[in-house]
């Protein structure tokens, strides 16, 4: 930011304190509410009395072409038509603890040590304060709301209840700090006697007169600020570590023209609340307000080619944290009923992929991208053909693990090339183009920590797997949540038992999903004995046991022989014709005949990031 857009200067504190009272300092809606307990006040109260630093004020000068929706410091109940000068970015806890504890006539709402809700008044003990063998903290007390001290039996200790009172215990009120009639009280109180006007005379030149001549260093941004430069601003000054969304400021922003941003946001996610829409629960408002701003940002540019812009000339397609902090509230009204029906026809078409659980959804960023499409292709989406391309692009995205880490750019591109294709490009989409998946790439996925390992799942799903034991659809048992969960074919009890790698038996290749009941059936027994087990829960042939293993893309005769060596090598190349199938392309083939799967797996992992496809060339 260039020099000229903020200045510095040293302001009088108590000056600063009169424009919160009258409302020309004022906070922007996005800041949090105030949370300092009163041990942290009375640290700053003492501090200022001595002259110690205590950090700069920043502020935004009001008035320029972003606008927030702004309300007063807490405690402070100026003019509802006063309009505010600044507005605080920085130094909000201080300057409300200051205001509160100075410049108010009501107890100081804060909290204790252990962030309970309590309220009281701050008194300074005079003599304490001018003693310098004690700590100035220590000087200051916070006393009860009414002014009196007790035990837990009620009886009361301390009593500050009157002005007579106070001067009697030599207890100086911080809410007196700025009325000079306290001390004019506390002198005629002890008939201006020497020891009394000698504490006086003290405490008013060591403490109070402090606060008097006190300066706060206060950075002020100019009015011409751009709402992106201010937010920046907020995170890296904002003291209390917590980054401030473009949700939150958006939200701010909004406000100022009458338009509550988080209750219409709390609108638009309950049309997903059915449970059809399961898939959609973890959609944050910051992912809402990215497709709406792809969407919104897409329409600039296809305005701009239909006037025909030059290329060079032409709006970008964006979503990334500029380009939400430009998004107008008349395109977030105009776009955000689309992006509404756009996730709902998202989440029709990721249960036509047998994609239903939340835990096992590959890329919830990839939801992004996928609900925009939906929103700007509108019904040329639904047909037959749309549905294929959309599935070749989702799986492309998803084996091709092109969705981990940074993501808008890709969703920039994905928007307009899925559209395009849609609407009969030949054109393939470069999320499709670029998408690898390496026969190597099953041999390394072992946790659904990784997007491709959530893929296959889904994709025996697809396949029509069924329960071993009640030949129930795995499909149906997820929707009734009956435990469903990836377990282990070749147990691994057993492969530890017959000297298998655990890097081999963990792999996906070995896995499948099973019923919690179905996988304590199998428990650590070999496939041969526990396949007749199955038969006999399900009271059935063992021959309909081996139709329902089929179905999980598993050869059953291998599993039936213990062949665990056979039984994997054969299951890795149906896994990947599968993702083949998926991705509309071939798989690349680094597999070499022969080699044993814990080689092949070294191998892989030498030459392979973990959250990555290989980087091989067919």
């Amino acid at each position: 930011m260039a020099t000229e857009t903020f200045s510095i200067d040293k302001r009088p504190l108590r000056d600063l304190l009169r424009q919160v009272e009258a409302g020309k300092i004022q906070l922007p809606e996005f800041q949090r509410g105030w949370v300092w307990p009163w041990p942290n006040i009375a640290s700053l109260l003492a501090s200022v009395s001595l002259n110690y630093p205590i950090g700069t004020v920043m502020l935004l000068q009001g008035g320029g072409d972003v606008r927030f929706k702004y309300r007063p410091i807490e405690g402070a109940v100026p003019d509802g038509r006063v309009q505010p000068e600044s507005l605080v970015l920085d130094g909000q806890q201080r300057l409300t603890s200051l205001f509160q504890s100075l410049a108010m006539d009501s107890p100081v709402e804060t909290q204790d040590e252990r962030k309970r809700r309590v309220n009281g008044w701050f008194y300074v003990d005079m003599a304490k304060a001018l003693d310098e063998n004690e700590d100035r903290e220590d000087a200051i007390r916070f006393i009860p709301p009414s002014r009196k001290v007790v035990n837990f039996r009620g009886e009361v200790l301390e009593d500050y209840s009157t002005r007579e009172l106070e001067y009697q215990h030599r207890v100086f009120p911080l809410r007196c700090l700025f009325d000079n009639s306290w001390g004019d009280g506390f002198a005629r109180h002890w008939g201006f006697a020497p020891d009394a006007m000698e504490l006086w005379y003290g405490f008013r030149d060591g403490f109070i007169m402090s606060f008097g001549l006190y300066h706060f260093p206060v950075i002020e941004l100019g009015k011409d600020t751009p709402r992106q430069a201010v937010c920046q601003v907020f995170e890296k000054v904002n003291t209390g570590g917590v980054t401030l969304t473009v949700f939150e400021l958006l939200t701010a922003t909004y406000a100022a023209d009458e338009f509550d941003l988080r209750h219409h946001w709390l609108e638009c996610r309950s049309a997903w609340d059915a449970p059809e829409y399961a898939i959609l629960r973890d959609v944050s408002n910051t992912d809402f307000l990215q497709a709406v701003t792809l969407l919104a940002t897409a329409e600039r540019r296809r305005r701009e080619v239909e006037a025909g812009t030059d290329e060079e000339r032409l709006p970008r397609i964006g979503c990334k944290r500029k380009d939400m902090l430009a998004l107008s509230l008349e395109d977030y009204r105009r776009y955000a009923p689309d992006v509404v029906a756009g996730f709902k026809a998202a989440a029709r078409f990721l249960r036509r992929q047998f994609v239903f659980d939340t835990r096992f959804l590959p890329y919830g960023t990839q939801l992004i991208p996928l609900a925009a499409i939906f929103a700007l292709a509108g019904t040329d989406a639904e047909t037959a053909g749309a549905q294929e391309k959309l599935a070749r692009w989702y799986w492309c995205g998803v084996f091709g693990e092109l969705y981990g880490g940074t993501t808008e750019t890709r969703f920039n591109l994905d928007l307009p090339d899925v559209v395009d294709w849609i609407h009969g490009s030949t054109q393939e989409p470069r999320t499709v183009t670029q998408a690898q998946f390496a026969a190597s790439r099953l041999l390394t996925l072992r946790t659904r920590q990784s997007a491709a390992y959530k893929g296959i799942y889904a994709l025996l799903l697809k396949a029509g797997a069924a329960d071993w034991r009640t030949g129930e659809k795995a499909e149906v048992s997820v929707y009734f949540d009956e435990a469903m969960d990836i377990h282990h074919i070749f147990p691994q009890a057993w492969c530890q038992k017959n000297g298998h790698e655990r890097s081999v038996y963990n792999s996906v290749v070995n896995k499948t999903p099973l019923t919690a009941r179905t996988n304590r059936i199998i428990g650590g027994h070999a496939p041969s004995e526990y396949l007749q087990r199955l038969a006999k829960a399900a009271e059935t042939s063992p021959e309909g046991v081996e139709q329902r293993v089929r179905t999980h893309l598993a050869d059953p005769g291998l599993m039936r022989a213990d062949a665990f060596d056979a039984f994997f090598e054969e299951r890795r190349k149906v896994l990947q014709d599968h993702i083949a199938a998926a991705m509309g392309k071939p798989v690349v083939d680094d597999h070499i005949p022969g080699q044993r799967p814990e080689a092949a797996i070294r191998a892989a992992e030498n030459g392979l990031d973990a959250g990555a496809s290989a980087p091989v060339k067919p």
